[in-house]
């Protein structure tokens, strides 16, 4: 038995009900296999794949708070240091009532990848709690992030491990977040996606879905097209998925399709985005309204990718896209999917849509602008300025095409040139096993 294949029964033996971990740790070492297997002894030796698989510490506590009723209420807190060889722990606190061990783990391994990716000294983390904010009143939300930060701030530090807003963590939650750290603490840079009256950055609420469409951008260049004038297809409606939207409206494209929980819309004369942006963010409704009031179609339940499109943007949640969908994809003649969110795709969806020839982007590549800017937040605070809205748009326009070019470099010094998925693993980990091995065994 290869050494990966050891490894990866030993992960499964040992904790068998982790299965987006084992499913994002096998797709990480199954395109390392060309790399291990040239120094596999060496590597087993080092037991390395074990440290890279297992992350440095975990925290699991209890956050304590009281309701509106004066009822104590108790949730499970979590933070997943998982990889801090190239720098800070940096990684999302999502607050959702399905947040487990489990997925916190599969983020945090995929962040240290991603984090690797974007140049910037990062390392790699994640966490969160079963808490959902929604329905919430905003004296529960700031009694509940302030029981949960009283024992995060244990853990994080400027210069040791610097979470930033994921689903269900946004302005109001980081304001209260900062704002019990700081009451325990200095004034510190120990939050990005802060707020611009304290410490923020321009572009970070834009960032991930900006830097989706500089990378799928520059994937359609690289391939002898453009993006101006494409149909465009974007599952999800949150912060991703609009700001998404709205950056491939500004290069050309035309967007008609996006989604929610309950269902998806069809807009064929493109999205109305000012309307999207004032359901969505500032009233928080659903897609069934926004229907309503633009008078386009809506339907119930996942069918979104049915809309034929060029572009399909997965900006909602994992394992979102089933072969059933690739294969409506492919019917419809799409050039590529690239992904929004982390792991929307199964592997074999990724498999069918490769099979098939639509270009396919990882999530660890295509969607690292929200982490990029991260880290130009972090870099802001520390020299204690600002950038303006051009400046860090264009740094982060420059890092996505710098991980896009990274990317297909990797691949074609592997032999498999339209394989970006391998890409940025292997990319991804070349710099993480550079640090690891210069540190020693720790």
């Amino acid at each position: 038995m290869s050494y990966i294949d050891e490894v990866l029964q030993s992960l499964q033996e040992k904790a068998p009900q982790e299965v987006k971990f084992h499913q994002a740790v096998k797709e990480v070492l199954d395109s390392l296999r060309p790399l291990i297997e040239k120094n596999e002894e060496e590597y087993r030796r080092e037991a390395f794949l074990e440290r890279l698989t297992t992350p440095e510490r975990v925290f699991i506590f209890r956050v304590p708070w009281v309701n509106d009723k004066g009822e104590t209420k108790v949730n499970t807190g979590y933070r997943v240091q998982f990889n801090g060889a190239i720098g800070p722990y940096k990684g999302g606190l999502r607050f959702r009532e399905n947040v487990d061990l489990d997925g916190l783990k599969f983020l945090a391994f995929e962040q240290t990848f991603k984090n690797s990716l974007t140049g910037l000294p990062m390392g790699g983390g994640k966490g969160g709690s079963d808490f959902d904010p929604k329905g919430k009143s905003n004296r529960e939300v700031m009694a509940f992030c302030q029981s949960f930060m009283t024992e995060l701030q244990k853990y994080i530090g400027p210069d040791t491990d610097v979470p930033a807003g994921d689903l269900g963590v946004g302005a109001r939650e980081i304001g209260y977040l900062f704002g019990q750290y700081r009451r325990l603490h200095r004034y510190e840079g120990v939050l990005t996606g802060k707020g611009l009256a304290y410490g923020g950055s321009l572009v970070r609420p834009e960032a991930t879905g900006y830097g989706l469409l500089y990378f799928t951008e520059e994937l359609l260049k690289d391939h002898g097209t453009e993006i101006r004038g494409k149909k465009v297809v974007v599952s999800g409606s949150g912060n991703v998925a609009i700001y998404a939207i709205e950056k491939a409206q500004q290069l050309g494209a035309l967007c008609i399709g996006c989604s929610d929980t309950d269902g998806y819309v069809y807009d064929p004369e493109g999205i109305d985005l000012d309307l999207l942006k004032q359901v969505k963010l500032n009233e928080r409704k659903r897609m069934k309204d926004y229907a309503e009031r633009r008078g386009c179609e809506y339907h119930e339940g996942h069918g979104v990718w049915t809309i034929p499109c060029d572009i399909a943007l997965p900006c909602a949640a994992e394992n979102e896209v089933t072969v059933e969908d690739a294969k409506e994809l492919v019917k419809n003649g799409c050039l590529c999917l690239c992904e929004g969110a982390n792991m929307p795709c199964y592997p074999e969806t990724v498999a069918y849509l490769q099979t098939h020839g639509v270009l396919y982007a990882p999530g660890k590549a295509a969607n690292a602008g929200g982490v990029a800017v991260s880290g130009l937040e972090m870099s802001q605070n520390a020299l204690h300025l600002s950038w303006t809205f051009e400046e860090v748009d264009q740094r982060l326009k420059g890092i996505m095409h710098g991980i896009y070019h990274n990317c297909t470099d990797a691949a074609r010094a592997n032999g498999t040139p339209d394989d970006l998925l391998i890409g940025a693993n292997q990319a991804g980990f070349r710099k993480v096993a550079e640090a690891m091995k210069a540190q020693g065994v720790i």
